[in-house]
């Protein structure tokens, strides 16, 4: 399993210990966690997420009045490290 999907489950298994529902996707370049975050959060509680959400390479709070809250984390992919990683235009 790649490590960058290892990253990602390991912060959402942190997550839904605090007590969110999340879910995990696979995106071209990164994972990406997302958890839907109640009114009732207490302070203990936004601790704990944001001492996981410090685990991942980008991470941020979206809220809508329409929507409520919505955690989001992004696990960025490694980079490959061998063939054509310059592109078809890539000279050497």
């Amino acid at each position: 399993m790649p490590a960058s999907r290892v990253s990602a489950e390991a912060i959402a298994a942190q997550l839904s210990a605090v007590g969110l529902t999340t879910r995990v996707e696979e995106h071209d370049r990164c994972m990406s966690v997302e958890a839907e975050v109640p009114k009732s959060l207490s302070a203990e509680s936004w601790r704990e997420v944001l001492d996981v959400l410090a685990e991942a390479d980008r991470f941020g709070l979206h809220a809508t009045s329409l929507n409520g809250r919505t955690l989001w984390a992004v696990v960025r992919k490694a980079a490959p490290t061998t063939g054509d990683v310059g592109g078809p235009s890539h000279q050497r």
